[in-house]
């Protein structure tokens, strides 16, 4: 058995440990993109995603040649079929993700239709984060102008309409779960 060259050596681990399953999750999530500020977690979600799905994609492709192969299958170099299973796996999955819109510049829009003026559980998460951060700066304003200041009826104000605003969302989300 020769030993396999550096190239060939790089291209197998990358098919047997990376390519399939990055093809398998970007043609399952093409909304996700590795920028903005959660860009790093994706980075993490895609790269483990990738990794663990390209394993179960080699472990499920060795089974079926096993199955399939009247003499019994073996992976060796000079006999890649395992590596041209993969690569063929991989296209596939590139092409799909393709026709989805995951190598695009602007992520696709979401498949699922949400409700007219509904936003979903992770918008509504950031909006009343915002809000409690906005809630959090105009008391403090509030504590540093003083409140009976005619600065601090404006700032008292303001945080009211900002508390309710927080409260009316709070509720309706809470109303959508109620049974």
């Amino acid at each position: 058995m020769a030993v396999a060259s550096f190239p060939e050596a790089a291209a197998g681990l990358l098919l047997v440990f990376f390519l399939p399953g990055f093809a398998l999750t970007m043609a399952t999530f093409p909304e996700w993109r590795v920028r903005g500020p959660d860009g790093l977690l994706r980075l993490l979600e895609i790269g483990t995603l990738s990794v663990v799905l390209s394993v179960v994609l080699t472990v499920l492709a060795g089974n079926v040649l096993l199955a399939a192969a009247p003499g019994g299958f073996q992976a060796y170099w000079s006999a890649p079929v395992l590596e041209a299973l993969l690569a063929a796996i991989a296209t596939i999955g590139f092409a799909i993700g393709a026709v989805r819109g995951a190598y695009s510049r602007v992520p696709p829009r979401p498949t699922v239709p949400e409700e007219a003026g509904e936003v979903g559980a992770w918008e509504l998460l950031r909006e009343l984060e915002r809000l409690g951060r906005e809630e959090r700066r105009l008391a403090h304003q509030l504590r540093v102008a003083g409140a009976q200041s005619p600065e601090g009826a404006r700032l008292r104000a303001e945080l009211d309409a900002v508390a309710e605003e927080r409260a009316t969302l709070q509720r309706r989300r809470e109303a959508q779960y109620a049974p």
